[in-house]
């Protein structure tokens, strides 16, 4: 087989690819914007208190060795810091009136999971966005070559505008996702900080 009908078969396919490329780069590009909204909504409800959360786990540190645990699990619900570690504190309060320690543990690991998870949306368009960028800024050459050969002025310079709007579209949900996932990572680094200081004091006293 020559390798003629190889490449054409290449060209056609990757021709094929730019219209899909680039409605997911316009589906990326709006995704990055409801992710800023969400960014913002996130940003004004944090509320890290570090004096107030050692306050309260010393009143927890406490109640637990007193082994009084109802009482322990009454201020641990009551802790009020981050989404994040207020939603971990109210789950584990009940665990811990329960005395089911193991449970509380798995609780903070389903809790990483689920920052995880958030991280992974950003993530995922800060990857993504800069190679469909790239790609669609290389399937247009081809046809922009063929014009420039062909003298046809319009082709190469319709084709090239594809190729750097696509680009500047990839680019630009990329570096969205890219600074969201940076923050947000610090964010979630803090919040298992407070988790994990939580989760030590609840061990400490109990042997646990």
């Amino acid at each position: 087989m020559s390798a003629g009908p190889i490449f054409e078969i290449m060209y056609t396919f990757s021709s094929a690819l730019l219209y899909p490329v680039i409605l997911i780069l316009l589906f990326l590009v709006l995704f990055s914007l409801i992710l800023i909204g969400e960014f913002l909504s996130e940003y004004a409800k944090r509320h890290r208190d570090r004096d107030n959360l050692e306050v309260q786990c010393k009143g927890l540190r406490e109640s637990c060795l007193n082994s009084n645990f109802s009482e322990a699990a009454g201020v641990l619900g009551s802790i009020k810091q981050n989404y994040m570690v207020t939603s971990f504190s109210r789950d584990a309060s009940k665990y811990l009136n329960d005395l089911n320690f193991p449970a509380i543990e798995r609780l903070s690991e389903d809790y990483e999971i689920k920052m995880a998870k958030r991280l992974e949306q950003t993530k995922i368009v800060a990857t993504i966005s800069p190679m469909l960028g790239l790609m669609g800024t290389l399937i247009p050459l081809g046809p922009a070559l063929i014009g420039l050969s062909q003298g046809d002025i319009a082709t190469l310079a319709n084709n090239l505008m594809i190729a750097f709007a696509t680009t500047v579209v990839g680019l630009f949900a990329g570096s969205i996702g890219y600074v969201l996932t940076q923050v947000r990572r610090r964010w979630y680094w803090e919040d298992m900080s407070d988790i994990d200081y939580i989760l030590d004091t609840i061990e400490e006293k109990t042997g646990d």
